[in-house]
């Protein structure tokens, strides 16, 4: 505006004096003088109405752009006006700005969405080791909500090791079991700060899965080869006994003779069960879904076991679809389990009922969610003494066993989808098997 009064000053200043040269009358002067006045601030007026108010106009559109605010636009946007063409380039650029943003914030959104869908836990730490970004695989991990986790370092999240071992390696996080992670490292920059991004695969069932068909093939060759050979000395053993009898060897020679045989013989027919114990385990027929009732299949376990007490703690009437026979099976390996772990306690004189003498010996319970089902067998037993051995195959502390019996269950729960977990009892001596299985298993 001043620009403006300045650029009209000198020529209103000579016309004015050129108006008082003139033989005029006064009024005549004054009133030419007034309407010159006039014309300019009506000439001002349309400046800054035209050129002024638009240039104004641009700024604010300008600052609403840099405000990230793209609902604002130039008025008199027109071609063939310098002023007008800036206009549609500024209202061109907001429409560009606002596109890119609405994808900006729908891509956003898509990747949220899938990140949450994600069934494996994903972690963004910035570079104190602060936790900046977790999904719901992660929360359910780590079994806390995102507003109590973020901010927490990776130390205190035992997420430390996640960070500092070398990119696409396995590690054993401790988070209740002894799972092995295949973890994928990866750097990004969230306003200009770079931030790790950590990406966790739970490997252990696939890694079992290859030790199973490893053990598979190993147990295929030795059984093939050591059955070519137990028959035959089995069944010499038992020929040469029988000749024994009828030979005319001393009594002392005799007894020498049959004890020798027969231990050739039962120890021949005990390594023939331990190798039908191996095909068991690695003959495992696939599960046969349909619909089954968890109450019935809990009472018709429970009602196998008479050596201890087994409680049914009676839970909702669910039905789930999976393999009954193979479930029964699962649960009366877990329940024989439980009642020996009982019985071995109580030989060695501790006190199996820990914290009640009213307390059943082996309980049974489930419950039941949307999309989940959790039975769990809890004994008063002595314990695990040695959790990490309690899935590793033909490994057992007992003189009768063979050591497959959890890990039929374990691979039975697996192969419908779900998992099996073995930990020692809180609050009472004692083991608790926790088994979580789909509500609908996939065939």
């Amino acid at each position: 505006m001043r620009l403006c009064v300045a650029l009209v000053s000198p020529a209103l200043l000579v016309s004015g004096i050129l108006i008082w040269l003139q033989p005029w009358s006064l009024e005549s002067k004054l009133v030419l003088l007034g309407m010159e006045a006039l014309a300019c601030l009506l000439v001002g007026a349309a400046l800054l109405e035209h050129i002024v108010h638009p240039l104004q106009t641009l700024a604010n559109v300008v600052g609403a752009l840099r405000d990230e605010d793209y609902s604002f636009r130039a008025r008199l946007a027109v071609p063939n006006d310098a002023l007008g063409e800036l206009s549609l380039e500024v209202n061109a650029l907001a429409d560009l700005l606002a596109q890119h943003r609405t994808g900006a914030i729908e891509a956003a959104a898509l990747l949220q969405r899938v990140v949450e869908e994600v069934e494996i836990p994903i972690f963004a730490f910035d570079p104190q080791h602060s936790l900046r970004l977790v999904n719901s695989a992660g929360e359910k991990l780590l079994q806390q909500a995102s507003p109590q986790l973020l901010g927490k370092t990776a130390e205190h999240l035992h997420l430390k090791n996640a960070l500092l071992c070398e990119n696409e390696t396995l590690v054993e996080l401790q988070f209740g079991t002894h799972a092995r992670w295949f973890v994928r490292r990866s750097t990004f920059r969230q306003r200009g700060v770079p931030h790790t991004l950590v990406v966790l695969s739970d490997v252990s069932r696939a890694l079992r899965e290859e030790e199973r068909r490893a053990w598979q093939r190993l147990i295929r060759v030795l059984g093939h080869e050591l059955n070519n050979s137990l028959a035959p000395i089995k069944s010499i053993a038992g020929s040469l006994t029988a000749r024994i009898s009828g030979s005319d060897l001393g009594a002392e020679e005799r007894q020498d003779f049959e004890r020798g045989l027969g231990i050739i013989e039962s120890r021949a027919a005990s390594l023939n069960r331990f190798l039908q114990a191996y095909r068991q385990l690695a003959q495992m027929p696939s599960p046969v879904i349909r619909d089954c009732s968890i109450a019935e299949l809990v009472n018709r376990v429970a009602g196998l076991e008479h050596r201890v007490e087994v409680q049914v703690v009676p839970g909702p009437d669910t039905v789930i679809s999976a393999d009954p026979d193979q479930l029964e099976q699962m649960l009366i390996n877990l329940v024989r389990n439980a009642a020996e772990a009982v019985l071995t306690a109580e030989g060695l004189g501790q006190n199996s009922n820990g914290s009640g003498q009213d307390e059943a010996a082996v309980a049974l319970n489930w419950e039941a969610t949307e999309k989940e089902l959790v039975l769990t067998v809890v004994d008063r037993g002595a314990g695990l003494m040695n959790p990490s051995n309690a899935f590793v195959p033909f490994y057992t502390t007992k003189p009768e066993g063979s050591g497959i019996g959890l890990i039929v269950s374990r691979q039975i729960c697996e192969s419908h989808g779900g998992t099996l977990e073995l930990i020692n009892a809180t609050g009472h001596q004692g083991c608790v098997a926790k088994v979580v299985l789909p509500r609908v298993t996939r065939s």
